[in-house]
């Protein structure tokens, strides 16, 4: 008996001894990943906002070594975001083959789903997400997915994957309204802003077609104190308008205004009368049989003078005459300061505006926080 007691108490502890070998090295193998994700995330975390060179090349770089490095792939969701809140810095928001770089960083045929619950139900969410919100960070700047891209969340996240739907959605809208815009713009936009202020006039000028669009240097007015360039947008129409403000009390130059031309900013100013009197109009009723007109061809074969409407003839009121003003000429000038529209105003005097120079102007300024005449947006 004793025997078999000592062989059972023997085998109990060599049991115990190897369970708890096994377990230690369990214990190790199960530590690695951990500080592989630690150094995965001073990666991801570091090197976008460490880096001093900045550029597309760099940014490629870094994809590339996030693959390289990371040995089992984790971490990614991070990665992804941390690469899409710096895109703009590198300047690749709007470059296409850095967007499918940084999709294929996720791994393939992991996140796909098996059946309709999973698929509905968003399998992976927060893998899902990221890709999601990579899509829509495309469609904000503008870049449109290909069959390429399509392939790769396929691969990812399967047919059925919210993602691919997403993608599918943009793949049918984007280009649908891509050219559906009347004021096309060149892509990329100009970094001159004299020429971001020619595109933002001509736009503000295409309610008349006989408008046109002159620079100007203010250096030709005589003594000038702020030497820029200014982009004037007039009509005949408007200078025909200019007739009719000789007696009146003042006209006004009010700004800044804005228009968007994709993601620049351009401060304008118009020169602005008060509203034109409406021309009155004939209030009769023409069904009524107690004020019927005799025809001219009848009137004169008895006789009888031929009776016209009132106002029968009369001034038409232009697209330039609005309810609260008459907007008689637009401009950008490159420092929107007083003295460059002051020069804007010697100039048109000389360009055929000659009655201007009888006519009292005045400045009304909006506050504004902005100083340059194109600048990025935010």
């Amino acid at each position: 008996m004793m025997s078999l007691l000592h062989l059972r108490r023997a085998v109990q502890r060599l049991f115990i001894t190897n369970k708890y070998r096994y377990s230690t090295e369990a214990g190790k193998k199960e530590k690695a990943p951990e500080e592989d994700v630690t150094a995965e995330k001073s990666l991801t975390h570091v090197t976008f906002e460490s880096v001093e060179e900045k550029n597309r090349q760099t940014y490629l770089q870094l994809i590339q070594a996030f693959h390289t490095q990371s040995r089992y792939r984790k971490n990614y969701v991070e990665f992804i975001t941390a690469a899409l809140k710096n895109m703009k810095h590198y300047g690749v928001h709007q470059d296409l083959q850095v967007y499918k770089a940084l999709s294929d960083v996720m791994p393939k045929g992991k996140f796909i789903p098996q059946n309709l619950i999973q698929s509905e139900f968003m399998h992976y969410p927060k893998q899902q997400q990221v890709q999601i919100d990579l899509l829509e960070q495309m469609e904000d700047n503008g870049v449109m997915p290909d069959v390429e891209m399509e392939a790769i969340l396929v691969n990812t996240f399967g047919k059925r994957g919210h993602p691919v739907r997403k993608l599918r959605r943009m793949l049918y809208w984007m280009p649908k309204f891509k050219n559906l815009s009347p004021w096309p713009l060149p892509k990329p936009m100009p970094n001159d802003d004299l020429e971001i202020a020619k595109l933002a006039v001509q736009r503000i000028m295409t309610v008349d077609l006989q408008a046109t669009v002159e620079v100007f240097e203010t250096k030709d007015v005589e003594n000038v104190l702020d030497e820029t360039w200014i982009v004037s947008g007039q009509t005949p129409t408007q200078k025909e308008l200019i007739k009719h403000y000789r007696n009146a009390k003042a006209i006004y130059i009010e700004g800044p205004f804005y228009i968007w031309l994709r993601n620049k900013c351009v401060s304008y100013f118009i020169l602005r009368g008060d509203a034109l009197p409406i021309p009155p109009q004939d209030t009769s009723n023409p069904d009524d049989v107690e004020t019927l007109e005799v025809p001219p061809a009848i009137a004169s074969s008895m006789g009888i003078g031929v009776s016209r409407r009132k106002n029968d003839v009369g001034r038409v009121r232009s697209v330039h005459e609005q309810n609260d003003g008459t907007i008689l000429a637009v401009c950008v000038t490159g420092t929107c300061s007083k003295d460059s529209l002051l020069s804007w105003i010697r100039i048109l005097q000389n360009e055929g505006y000659d009655d201007l120079a009888n006519i009292p102007i005045l400045f009304k300024f909006q506050p504004t926080k902005r100083e340059l005449v194109a600048q990025t947006s935010p």
